[in-house]
């Protein structure tokens, strides 16, 4: 049940546009934690004497952690006083930032890079706390408002780092994360509600074992986790290897020019509050449809690489837009079972996303070393193909808010 302390914050949090700003603004920066290497993969890998065969290990081992916090810090939310819980996650993220930033080996990077993973799932604690506060009949459009704020940070990070990594090196795009998360950590202490009642005492080992009984007793936990798990998968296809025909012959763009694609597919984040308009009015079902169906359409112009940097700027805006308006309708079904359970159903959830993620970086680079940006774009289309399916085999159940 809502702690009354928690219900007086909400009204705070839905209509102040500052602290509303915060929320989007706080998930923004953390989750870009986990994918400001993707355009410094070459980069990276030279330092390290990684092939671009195995270069995709330094965007897989962060999804790896990311997947590991999600399952062992996310639901902690529904245990402890998520103020303290978002807080004390920024600060060990700065200390895993610095460890990157300062990482002699390869093997130190890689540690780091997990940690990094591990601490950036305080994005969705963060979700998951602006889902508990909202009011049933607006959740859709909270989400939606709190996720634009994800996705354009996973998007802009592509921007920022390559911008950095060519005025002072790649290691100086971890440095300022860390300064920034700092700031960001003293904000989020001084403005996020405080909630006074006591939360229900759960044992932590029986905590992470109900994620896994969420997912026997609820039917649309385990639909929109296949979806999540498909369409990053496809997502992180195109976005991971992305550097590597940019960067060679005949473009041979700099790590700020291929960051750049990124503010293209920010555009797309409009598909994040118009999913979340959408789902509230229970039209979820219909939003999935077409978000996947852009998702398949968008691998087309991006296939035209060889031909023309236009192809991949549209394949990116489509691709992210369809993503955002999956995820969000998503998100917006599964938050409406278990009110009690929110945290740890984000977390079943997300680590679907981590694992989705982790496949498409790692299997994208291989692909790319044997067969090319043409195979890349043929598995791609293949994992959206998948997903679509799915979706139409599924039926309108996957609507129904029941167990």
């Amino acid at each position: 049940m809502t702690a009354p302390s928690e219900a007086t914050s909400l009204t705070t949090v839905r209509t102040s546009p500052r602290i509303a700003l915060l929320f989007s603004v706080a998930c923004g920066l953390a989750v870009a934690n986990v994918y400001y290497a993707q355009p410094l993969l070459e980069l990276i890998g030279h330092d390290y004497g990684l092939s671009r065969g195995t270069v995709g290990i330094i965007s897989t081992v962060t999804q790896v952690g990311y997947g590991a916090g999600l399952l062992l810090i996310v639901p902690l939310g529904d245990l402890v006083d998520r103020r303290r819980l978002i807080v004390a996650q920024m600060l060990l993220s700065v200390l895993a930032l610095v460890a990157v930033a300062l990482a002699p080996t390869g093997v130190a990077l890689l540690a780091a890079l997990a940690a990094v993973g591990a601490l950036a799932v305080v994005t969705q604690v963060l979700v998951a706390y602006a889902a508990s506060l909202a009011d049933p009949a607006d959740r859709g459009r909270t989400v939606g408002t709190v996720t634009s704020g994800v996705i354009v940070g996973i998007l802009l990070a592509r921007t920022v780092s390559g911008t950095l990594a060519d005025i002072a090196g790649w290691r100086s795009v971890y440095a300022v994360s860390a300064g920034a998360t700092v700031v960001m950590a003293a904000l989020l202490y001084a403005r996020l509600p405080r909630p006074s009642a006591a939360r229900e005492h759960i044992p932590y080992p029986r905590l992470i074992r109900s994620v896994f009984t969420l997912f026997a007793e609820v039917r649309v936990l385990r639909i929109r986790a296949v979806l999540v798990l498909l369409i990053f998968a496809a997502f992180t296809t195109l976005t991971t290897p992305l550097v590597l025909p940019l960067s060679a012959p005949p473009y041979s763009l700099s790590t700020t020019q291929i960051g750049l694609f990124g503010l293209a597919g920010a555009l797309g984040a409009l598909g994040a509050s118009r999913a979340g308009r959408l789902s509230d009015r229970g039209r979820a079902q219909r939003t999935t449809g077409l978000g996947l169906a852009v998702m398949l359409a968008s691998w087309i112009p991006s296939a035209l690489l060889s031909h023309s940097l236009w192809g991949l700027v549209i394949g990116v805006l489509a691709i992210d837009f369809g993503l955002q308006s999956v995820h969000v309708a998503n998100q917006s079904l599964v938050y409406r079972v278990r009110p009690e359970a929110q945290s740890r159903l984000t977390a079943g959830y997300m680590v679907f996303y981590s694992i989705g993620s982790a496949v498409g970086a790692i299997t994208s680079t291989l692909v790319y070393a044997r067969a090319g940006w043409t195979g890349v774009c043929l598995l791609g289309a293949a994992i959206s193909l998948t997903a679509l399916l799915f979706w139409a085999v599924s039926g309108r159940e996957s609507e129904v808010v029941r167990p």
